[in-house]
């Protein structure tokens, strides 16, 4: 054994042994991440005979009216695409259940019972209430459908040759776009109805507890002693929703991770985490279990659909901010910890708290290290979420604001799920595009987690311990859960591309509408606030201020991101507008 620079304990790997498959928590992050996506595959697949028949009968109805030009996309391709989009294998009684099951707190805004219960009369109510804002959003919508719908047929009757006229019908189609986008978004607030969300909640917890349970006890671990914790885990993750569902905090983006890692800090430094509790305050065992579920969210041709010019606004744009902003950190600021500025630049350039988590179990990085990286990244996500889309409204010519602006917020705001609330801020098509470079960008966690284990093995251990460090402990170090994670996304692209080769293209029905959505996405938020609330349990405020000294890891992520802003705009200008104009033509 020898000790590195940070008086960490470097472990000597003399063998492979293959008992680690089951003794370690990378590897039980897989076995049961796996175990989710195929329970997802055993739900639905018996179910694609009848999505392929509805999205058959689609496409008869709608198709050929779709095809009429290829100058812009006319009203017929967008009911196309709506009408395909409600097609959704979670629509079955099956997934309707997982859906309940699974269930966080609901919205509130004054009373936080409202979470967990609400009577036939409060809904009543409340639906009331919504359908009359849903009928006064309809108002503009049909308007604007109005005029779209003119527009399309003046530019048709010139044959679709008048460039003005094919302008003018775009326009117009957008703008009946935004309008159906808040219709629906007031549309989808009317479906209220009475609930107690308790005996859910109480039916999750014990399901979690068994489920991660299960690997506790095969790594050695008192199974026992982890189910006491992690009721108390699971309560404070409750806690960590209530706060986030509620209406003003939902209105400016303070989401369920910095509640979770709040409320666990706030424990931690004042009566202090309970030793019973402290078992069952497994960050990295939640988080890896839900980052092998997002793999399968990443999906290959998805990510083709948007070309090139995608691909070298997150593969080119991340992996040179990561190296400058590392290199600025080491030579310029000189963070003491080479670990905590390796961790801050993967939280700052790839994509937040999945990418820190990744990189930190890669070079060994501290908890405290992890905390604060995590911390800025969630204090600067949620100014983001909000300043960017209005600073792109106000100072971006309207003609770019969509796909510029939204790729531009894609490739810098850290988190997927403020990326694609960013991106609704602004339109339908700035939502798809946001959403689809993030994508691309957090196949980059592997790849990242990889070469920071190799690096960090190969030359900073090395040279911190004086031993020559051969290829098994780069294997050693290595993050196993990210083989999950890749592994996911490569097995659901091709099954994801298999269906969408079929007749009506049923990909999104039953792989995002299916598996991922109606599966893998309703576990991996409980994970991942399961995952912060133990970042919270187990930080201490004394601990975290030797990391703090002079502001250094403020200053390297307010430099980085600055770079990133101003490299991602940059790039994405010149892929969208200069090198690939067509593509942009036909987002």
């Amino acid at each position: 054994m020898a000790a590195n620079a940070d008086g960490q304990v470097v472990k000597d790997v003399g063998k492979w042994e293959w008992s680690e498959l089951w003794k370690k928590e990378d590897w039980w992050a897989i076995w049961l991440g796996f175990f989710i996506l195929l329970a997802g595959v055993a739900v639905y697949f018996p179910h694609s005979g009848a999505m392929k028949t509805k999205l058959m009968d689609i496409d008869a109805k709608y198709s050929q009216a779709a095809q009429r030009t290829d100058k812009f996309k006319t009203i017929a391709w967008y009911q196309l695409y709506d009408a395909k989009k409600g097609v959704k294998a979670n629509s079955i009684p099956a997934g309707k259940w997982l859906s309940t099951f699974s269930k966080k707190t609901h919205g509130w805004s004054t009373n936080p019972l409202d979470a967990f219960f609400m009577s036939k009369e409060k809904a009543d109510a409340k639906k009331a209430k919504a359908v009359a804002k849903y009928d006064k959003a309809k108002v503009p919508e049909s308007e604007a459908l109005a005029l779209a719908t003119a527009a399309e047929a003046a530019a048709e009757a010139a044959g679709f040759s008048d460039p003005a006229l094919n302008a003018e019908a775009k326009a117009s189609i957008a703008a009946w776009r935004n309008a159906h986008l808040a219709a629906s978004s007031a549309k989808s607030k009317t479906k209220v109805s009475p609930y107690n969300q308790i005996g859910w909640l109480v039916f999750l917890c014990a399901s979690f507890a068994v489920f991660f349970g299960i690997g506790v006890k095969a790594m050695g671990k008192d199974f026992g002693k982890f189910v006491v914790g992690f009721i108390f885990v699971f309560i404070v993750a409750v806690l960590a929703y209530l706060a986030s569902s509620q209406a003003t905090m939902k209105h400016y983006g303070i989401g369920y991770a910095a509640w979770a890692i709040f409320f666990g800090m706030l424990i931690s430094n004042t009566v202090g985490t309970p030793e019973w509790a402290k078992p069952a305050v497994q960050t990295e065992y939640y988080i890896k279990t839900g980052l092998v579920l997002l793999g399968a969210s990443i999906l290959f041709e998805k990510i083709i659909t948007i070309g090139t010019a995608g691909i070298f606004v997150a593969w080119v744009v991340t992996p040179t901010v990561w190296l400058l902003t590392y290199w600025f950190g080491q030579k310029i600021v000189k963070i003491p910890s080479k670990r905590l500025n390796a961790t801050i630049c993967s939280d700052m350039s790839v994509c937040g708290v999945s990418a820190a988590i990744a990189t930190a179990a890669a070079c060994r990085a501290k908890k405290e290290e992890l905390t604060l990286a995590v911390g800025l990244s969630l204090v600067f996500t949620s100014i983001m979420m909000i300043v960017m889309p209005a600073v792109i409204k106000a100072t971006f010519p309207v003609d770019k604001q969509l796909i510029l602006g939204g790729a531009w917020m894609g490739g810098t705001i850290d988190a997927t799920g403020a990326v694609a609330a960013a991106g609704a801020f602004l339109g339908e098509k700035a939502l798809y595009v946001a959403a689809t470079i993030k994508m691309i960008q957090n196949v980059l966690i592997g790849v990242i987690a990889f070469f920071v284990a190799l690096y960090f093995t190969t030359r900073v251990e090395a040279a911190e311990t004086g031993h020559k460090v051969g290829a098994i402990e780069i294997w050693y170090r290595f993050p196993k859960f990210v083989l999950g994670f890749i592994g996911a996304s490569i097995i659901f692209s091709l099954v994801y591309t298999s269906f969408n080769s079929q007749v009506g293209g049923m990909g999104p029905a039953m792989i995002d509408q299916g598996v991922v959505k109606g599966m893998g996405d309703l576990f991996r938020g409980w994970f991942f606030c399961l995952s912060f609330v133990s970042i919270g349990l187990a930080t201490n405020f004394r601990e975290l201020k030797e990391h703090m000294v002079g502001g250094k890891p403020f200053i390297l992520y307010v430099v980085g991101q600055s770079f990133n802003l101003i490299l991602t705009l940059v790039m994405a200008y010149i892929m969208f507008y200069v090198v690939f104009p067509e593509l942009t033509a036909t987002i």
